[in-house]
């Protein structure tokens, strides 16, 4: 453990010197600084949005964009209900039916006035392949769709799926005009607060508030979406004031190191992506359920957070966040416990050696420096009961492959979204979602969750499925083919010319939507 301390130590100290001497280089470049355009909020994001038409794009940047351009027709609120949003309300008439009643007095971006007419052209685009997408699977189960008036859509189903509202929501799925084709991400348009002015690949993407909007219209006249790949990059334009803004985009290395700025501030808040560990069930020592649990009992999760994170996170107990609907804390808990994890080895029948191991493990990451410090920190603390950790960094398309094909000990990522929606645990631990038919990428199958998580898409009756997702994250924690980690919070960083700033638990960017420019101190 006295390494891991001196590890983490010489780490932050590198980072800090590093975030000094971006300051320094930063207090440099500011002395030829040009006015800045009191008129045009710049946002650093990490990379450009692969698509932004809401049909086809997957990527957190392209979701988060479209966000601002589009809206659905309902929202989650911050329990994660569904509430209303271009739809005032709905009703199911029977298991297979939902009927939606439409907002008046709504129009697109250009003018033209917003129907049921375009809301089955939306659904109808992807359900046909007119529009190539993989988004079209999550409307697998719809048989059709109606639009018996301007103002009202019916869906018919196939068969029950309690999660097509999920998919109906913001960051889903937007709604684009009757007729938008294949070129449409060229030149978006929605009825949402912003509108699409223009994109230059791994550049910029630009936007403007949009007069026509049905909601408040923002302060902000004109938004930036610069790209800058590099993190140490995004610091320095927020230091030097070319950026306004960067959310979730810098370590909490330079997070800690910027909060000294005087003209830089910080909006927090508790967030929903959730670091997770995820173990093989093949492997010949994972397969045992107190290998798992031994490993999850060796680790000091309060430690890690500490150093590697500033603090900027909670443990996680489940996928879903703690406020949300379905969430249980009433499940079985690992504490840093690490003679309660030799006492499980040693019952496994896996003793130490001479040398005290026990077994050897493998754990794959990525090249993200995030991710090897993790595992680094890990192969301390599960070397400390005897389990030798071999950790194999890979470029991350072929790190992903390989746990996309079962070649892995143990990995871990971050559920950015999905984790949101209580069908997650479908997706990752039913025994059908084994890939490439899912993210059970372990292997794990259980006939109680299967049973469960079937019933919970099929009901409509939220109570219902409620007590179905406790006992499914009860049975989860106990057999743990993965191990939540912890939430990431949510941070935003932003210049002090802006003010009305909130950092979002999902990490968006509806904070833009409320933000107020002033000219520049």
């Amino acid at each position: 453990m006295r390494n891991w301390r001196r590890l983490c130590a010489r780490t932050v100290a590198r980072l800090c010197l590093a975030s000094a001497s971006t300051c320094g280089v930063a207090l440099l470049l500011g002395c030829g600084q040009k006015p800045v355009d009191p008129n045009v909020v710049t946002v650093a994001i990490e990379s450009s949005p692969t698509n932004l038409d809401p049909r086809i794009g997957p990527d957190a940047q392209s979701e988060r964009i479209d966000e601002l351009i589009f809206d659905s027709l309902v929202k989650k609120d911050a329990q994660f209900n569904l509430q209303p949003d271009l739809a005032t309300r709905w009703e199911m008439p029977n298991p297979l039916t939902y009927v939606f009643h439409l907002r008046t007095g709504v129009r697109f971006q250009n003018g033209q006035v917003f129907t049921a007419r375009d809301v089955k052209w939306t659904l109808d685009s992807m359900r046909d392949h007119s529009i190539l997408t993989a988004k079209y699977q999550a409307y697998r189960n719809i048989a059709s769709i109606d639009a018996p008036d301007a103002q009202t859509v019916v869906i018919h189903m196939q068969q029950p799926d309690a999660a097509l509202l999920w998919s109906l929501s913001d960051g889903a799925l937007g709604i684009v005009p009757y007729g938008s084709g294949r070129d449409f991400q060229q030149h978006p348009i929605g009825t949402g607060p912003f509108r699409f002015v223009s994109q230059e690949l791994d550049k910029e993407v630009v936007l403007e508030r949009n007069p026509l909007s049905w909601q408040a219209v923002p302060k902000i006249a004109r938004l930036r979406f610069e790209v800058v790949p590099d993190a140490m990059t995004r610091a320095l334009e927020l230091r030097k004031g070319s950026a306004d803004a960067a959310s979730n985009a810098l370590s909490p290395d330079m997070i800690w190191s910027m909060r000294k700025d005087p003209k830089l501030a910080v909006a927090e808040a508790p967030g929903t992506v959730v670091q997770y560990l995820t173990f093989n069930l093949r492997d010949r020592y994972l397969r045992d359920v107190r290998v798992r649990q031994a490993i999850a009992d060796a680790m000091n999760r309060p430690l890690l957070i500490a150093t590697l994170l500033r603090g900027m996170a909670r443990p996680a107990d489940s996928l879903l966040p703690p406020n949300h609907w379905a969430y249980t804390g009433d499940v079985t808990q690992y504490d840093y416990d690490p003679q309660q994890a030799r006492r499980l080895l040693d019952d496994a029948g896996y003793r130490p050696g001479r040398d005290g191991i026990r077994f050897h493990l493998t754990m794959k990451t990525s090249n993200d420096e995030g991710t090897r410090l993790l595992a680094m920190a890990l192969q301390q603390q599960l070397r400390a009961v005897g389990i030798a950790l071999d950790v194999r960094s890979f470029e991350f398309a072929t790190f992903y492959s390989d746990i996309s094909r079962g070649s892995f000990g143990m990995y871990s990522l971050r559920w950015i979204g999905g984790n949101e929606d209580p069908d997650i645990f479908r997706y990752a631990f039913a025994s059908s979602s084994v890939p490439p038919h899912g993210a059970n990428r372990g292997n794990y199958s259980n006939a109680e969750v299967d049973g469960l998580l079937q019933a919970a898409a099929e009901d409509s009756n939220q109570a219902e499925r409620r007590t179905a997702y406790v006992r499914v994250q009860q049975v989860l924690a106990n057999d743990l083919p993965s191990l939540p980690l912890w939430f990431l919070d949510s941070v935003v960083i932003y210049n002090r010319r802006l003010s009305g700033v909130e950092a979002s638990p999902s990490g968006n960017f509806y904070f833009l939507e409320t933000a107020v420019p002033h000219a520049a101190q």
